[in-house]
């Protein structure tokens, strides 16, 4: 299955980072604590990739946060992807 950004990956990864950098952790850092490669941190980090959610839970626990903070502000339609002729269509 393709990777495709969307603004739901984006939101998820801006806050993945804020949370890191609160933590004064590296990307690195994260990808040792969380048992993640560090490619696949900074694809979630800048919205390039969606964590899953065993990802996502081993990740707020190495940043040492609660996995529902790492969803703050998400919202059913930010999961909609543009598509190639740069209409919208929901994903799924």
């Amino acid at each position: 299955m393709p990777r495709v950004p969307s603004e739901a990956a984006a939101h998820i990864g801006g806050l993945i980072a804020e949370q890191r950098k609160r933590q004064g952790f590296t990307q690195d850092q994260v990808a040792v604590l969380s048992g993640i490669d560090s490619s696949n941190v900074r694809a979630y980090e800048t919205g390039r990739s969606m964590p899953n959610i065993q990802s996502l839970v081993r990740m707020a626990e190495a940043l040492g946060v609660h996995p529902g903070d790492l969803l703050d502000g998400l919202k059913p339609e930010m999961f909609a992807v543009k598509a190639a002729d740069g209409r919208r269509k929901t994903a799924g």
